[in-house]
């Protein structure tokens, strides 16, 4: 089918009507491969997680910079000071008195963070730190005591590390907010669980999340029953059979949940490897327009229809799809016929219309129901 598009461009100086008409040759012809991934650059495996390990602790040595007045401070460092063996006074009812430290200036309470890579971590591991000011003006100069860093959970008293040294600002950050390089050794190991029980739970990144790729993805693993892993360490002839299948089930649009084969019980990590070098046929994308008009990008799928419409914008007038009158060009248009937008926007293109009066014509066709597709902001 040809469906045609004509335009005619105003001039508001001169009674010339200019036509331009474009003719979209839309024969048809047999859809593309879908493009594949790995589905290792899909998904991860639940149980390899960033984690974040958090303490409150104190800067000292600062230059005036500290909190004033801050009774907390003032008790963490007295209490700090205790249990390193200094002199400290105590009240009437056995209480540290925090009078000799009220006045410390180049002391401040700090919020202080780590995180554990998605591999976890190992005692003796090192790790940056981050330490963010909460009451001090500047921690510019400032050295971290030793603090105990604790997991998310607060009713988890575990310290996993243990984090101290000089502090670094940031050339162009602020001055409340440092970072001390390898300053948190790991006091505990923290594995990174990759099955439970013989369930491995594969997580799709966000830009994958849909019912479509999930059911694609349990489609894909289920189908190998007359695959195993070759000595090249991919897919070859041999065969899953019986128990030794890998089953595979969709459990929403994030999670997909694979059994491991009884043939890989004791060497998962072979299974996992495999698994993840699985390819997956993507979903196509082809009716999707997506529009960024921050920075004036459009982008066009190819399959994206528009509805036989007559379009007037300032200059131009647009007649897009089955036009009568137009048969000498195309003997079979009818009112009926679709357009591409495509083609659309490569006219518009060619006469030189602003990219945000393409936008501005999108949004109208998509407002009233004219264009066949799915229309992305960003």
């Amino acid at each position: 089918m040809i469906s045609p598009m004509k335009f005619h461009r105003f001039d508001c100086q001169h009674p010339v009507v200019v036509v331009v008409m474009v003719v979209a040759s839309l024969v048809a012809s047999a859809p593309a491969d879908a493009a594949s991934l790995k589905l290792g650059d899909m998904c991860r495996l639940k149980g390899q997680e960033i984690n974040t390990l958090q303490g409150l602790g104190l800067v000292v040595g600062l230059r005036g910079t500290g909190d004033n007045d801050a009774a907390p401070t003032a008790r963490a460092l007295s209490r700090m000071m205790q249990l390193m063996g200094g002199p400290m006074a105590v009240d009437s009812l056995g209480q540290l008195d925090i009078e000799d430290v009220a006045e410390a200036k180049n002391v401040a309470m700090v919020f202080v963070t780590a995180k554990i890579p998605a591999v976890g971590a190992q005692n003796g591991d090192l790790m940056d730190v981050t330490v963010n000011a909460i009451n001090a003006k500047s921690l510019e100069g400032g050295y971290l005591m030793m603090t105990p860093l604790l997991g998310p959970r607060a009713d988890n008293p575990t310290v996993y590390a243990i984090a101290q040294g000089s502090i670094r600002l940031s050339v162009d950050g602020a001055a409340t907010s440092a970072t001390i390089q390898g300053g948190a050794k790991m006091e505990a190991t923290v594995p990174a669980a990759f099955h439970d029980d013989g369930i491995i739970t594969l997580v799709l990144d966000g830009d994958f999340a849909s019912f479509d790729n999930t059911q694609r993805i349990e489609d894909e693993i289920n189908s190998l029953s007359a695959l195993t892993l070759g000595d090249s360490g991919r897919f070859s002839g041999g065969g899953f059979s019986g128990s030794d299948r890998p089953r595979a089930q969709a459990i929403d649009q994030l999670h997909v949940q694979v059994e491991i084969p009884s043939l890989y019980r004791d060497s998962p990590i072979k299974f996992i490897s495999l698994l993840l070098n699985l390819p997956i046929q993507l979903a196509s994308h082809s009716s999707r327009v997506v529009i960024n008009e921050r920075e004036g990008i459009v982008v066009i799928g190819k399959d994206v229809e528009i509805a036989p419409v007559l379009v007037t914008h300032r200059s131009l007038r647009i007649e897009a799809g089955g036009v009568a009158g137009l048969v000498g060009v195309n003997d079979k248009a009818n009112e009926n016929d679709t357009a591409k937008l495509k083609n659309l926007a490569d006219a518009l293109n060619a006469l030189d219309v602003p990219t945000s009066d393409l936008i501005a014509i999108i949004k109208t066709l998509k407002r009233k129901g004219d264009l066949y597709g799915e229309v992305v902001f960003q």
